[in-house]
């Protein structure tokens, strides 16, 4: 009995630590990814895992993604805690052949656990890149580089997008670029800025670096981010190229969220102010700001938004945003404008929602509460009983100015001219002038008929092709677009808002006239042939802020001063 016990207590003791390595097959092809799985289990609260899962030499793979679970639970039959780790990590493989994969240690109470090593077989390795290329041409395709592939949800990463030719002539020939879309990222492009020719590519092939742009993955999981595509253009045809897809592990945020808390993931601060000029008046429109700064998923955040409150009445917001790149996300400020009109004279208080964010350096959530504008609404009779004796007066002339009719009464006074004497010297000199003109008359026509006498000596130039007499048509109807600058910056100063967007409507026709393009979409279809993607996107997004704008209830300084440089920037973009 005494054996058999012991034997009982060994076989127990020995089944209270599970751990396992396993993948999910046996061969893989050059295209697949190797999926490992490690399975820690305790059974019994007696047992502490003292380190972390020390894994084998993976220097065979390339690590593209992980992430690990925990589950607890208590077994109702025996009423033992059973505590299970799961991780699963993505691997790609670097070479084919048979590849061994070691053992997965780690200490538990004092005890080190192993699991057992075992080996893959990868049949063959091809370029992701080539394969990626999926192109007409095999001498042209591009390839998308995401070095961290392991961020947060809604924290950025950076994408290159590089082209490699045999041929360097074929890099210059790369246009069009789309960058990828889809529902779980948000794509935000920094620059389009070609660089060096770089002619010890990959594999001796020269590259090009093309495009940069930051991935906000808006989910968490394995999140595969779409190719890019490009267009070849040559002379004979035009051949459509894409990249590689590349897949990034998105860890879910951390537990304790605030109950505040959206999607900010970042470093960002909060401010309310007023900008309307003149005093605070009930039943009247005030012009108050929401603004949010700092750096991280800055564009596509939810912004706190102004509490309503019986006090005041708020208007839906006009959203301005001034963001650019940065280090760790898109960095700048967005303006959310409302109008709010106080109900009441007296002390009001506008309050914003709260706020938090995700830091992810401190990796830590930080709330930042709620932001308040206290304001002092003043009633009309105690506006104008603090106007001074000026501001009276000036009211009262241009009241008066403004509606009485006051005709100018001109007095002239009435000389008797003295008789002149009759001047020869006048006389003389009008003379010389008519013959003057005369000589100049003369010499004019004897150059003319030279000149055309020379015209017919010399052959005459051929006509042209059809691409350069519509070249030499849309210079002759060429508009100075930097007049319609100047007189569009007068009307913004000097207030007159509806003369402002009928101008800005002239523009926008004579631009599209010098290209032949009579309707706004035939014009955003060839802004996209011929100037880009990102000016099509420009222009499109610029007719957009122009009816907000035009249709807002209350005009602002600050609106118009940014539309009128947007507009600036890319008519005259559009125009070289």
């Amino acid at each position: 009995m005494i054996y058999i016990l012991l034997t009982l207590a060994s076989v127990i003791t020995y089944g209270q630590v599970n751990l396992s390595l396993d993948a999910d097959k046996a061969e893989y092809s050059g295209k697949d990814i190797v999926n490992l799985t490690i399975i820690l289990e305790l059974n019994g609260s007696d047992l502490v895992q003292q380190t972390g899962f020390q894994l084998p030499d993976l220097s065979k793979f390339n690590i593209i993604g992980s992430g690990s679970v925990t589950n607890t639970v208590i077994d109702p039959a025996t009423n033992t805690l059973i505590t299970q780790k799961v991780s699963r990590i993505a691997l790609e493989p670097k070479k084919k052949g048979k590849i061994k994969i070691g053992s997965v240690l780690v200490t538990v109470n004092n005890k080190i656990y192993k699991t057992e090593p075992f080996d893959v077989n990868i049949k063959e390795i091809i370029d992701r890149r080539s394969l990626a290329a999926n192109n007409t041409s095999n001498d042209v395709f591009l390839n998308m580089e995401i070095e961290d592939r392991d961020v947060y949800q809604d924290q950025p990463t950076i994408a290159v997008l590089r082209v490699y030719s045999r041929n360097i002539d074929n890099l210059r020939k790369v246009k069009n670029i789309h960058l990828p879309e889809q529902d779980n990222i948000n794509v935000h492009p920094i620059n389009f800025n070609k660089s060096e020719i770089d002619p010890s590519g990959y594999g001796n092939m020269p590259s090009q670096v093309l495009a940069m742009f930051m991935v906000f993955p808006n989910e968490a999981g394995f999140v595969e981010v779409p190719a890019v595509s490009a267009s070849v253009s040559s002379y004979a045809n035009k051949n459509k190229i894409v990249s590689n897809k590349v897949k990034i592990n998105v860890r879910k945020l951390p537990e304790g969220a605030p109950e505040c808390f959206k999607n900010a993931v970042g470093n960002f601060n909060v401010s309310v102010y007023n900008t309307t000029k003149e005093k605070p008046e009930a039943k009247r429109p005030l012009n108050v700001v929401v603004k949010v700064s700092g750096e991280g998923n800055l564009p596509d955040m939810e912004l706190p938004k102004i509490v309503a409150s019986p006090d005041y009445e708020v208007f839906a917001p006009k959203i301005t945003a001034k963001v650019s790149p940065g280090t760790a996300g898109m960095k700048g400020e967005i303006l959310a404008n409302y109008v709010v009109i106080p109900n009441k004279s007296g002390a009001i208080s506008i309050k914003t929602e709260q706020f938090a964010f995700f830091d992810p350096e401190s990796r830590e959530y930080i709330d930042l509460g709620q932001k308040a504008l206290e304001l002092n609404a003043l009633s009309h009779d105690q506006i104008m009983e603090a106007r001074s004796t000026v501001e009276k007066v000036n009211e009262y002339t241009n009241n008066l100015l403004e509606t009485v009719n006051t005709p100018v009464l001109k007095t002239t006074s009435f000389k008797v001219k003295e008789k002149s004497k009759f001047h020869w010297n006048i006389l003389f000199i009008n003379i010389g002038i008519l013959l003057g003109l005369f000589i100049v008359y003369l010499l004019f026509k004897t150059w003319q008929k030279k000149r055309t006498l020379v015209r017919e000596t010399v052959p005459s130039k051929p006509l042209g092709s059809v691409a350069e007499t519509e070249k030499e048509i849309r210079e002759l109807l060429k508009t100075d677009i930097n007049d319609y600058f100047g007189y569009l910056e007068n009307l913004k100063d000097n207030g007159e808002y509806e003369k402002f967007f009928i101008t800005l409507e002239e523009l926008d026709q004579e631009v599209r006239n010098q290209y032949f393009q009579g309707s706004v979409a035939e014009f955003k279809t060839f802004l996209e042939n011929h100037k880009g993607s990102s000016v099509a996107e420009e222009y499109n997004n610029l007719q957009q802020k122009v009816q907000m704008e035009k249709y807002a209830p209350v005009k602002s300084a600050e609106g118009l001063e940014e539309l009128l440089k947007t507009i600036v920037n890319l008519y005259s973009q559009i125009s070289k």
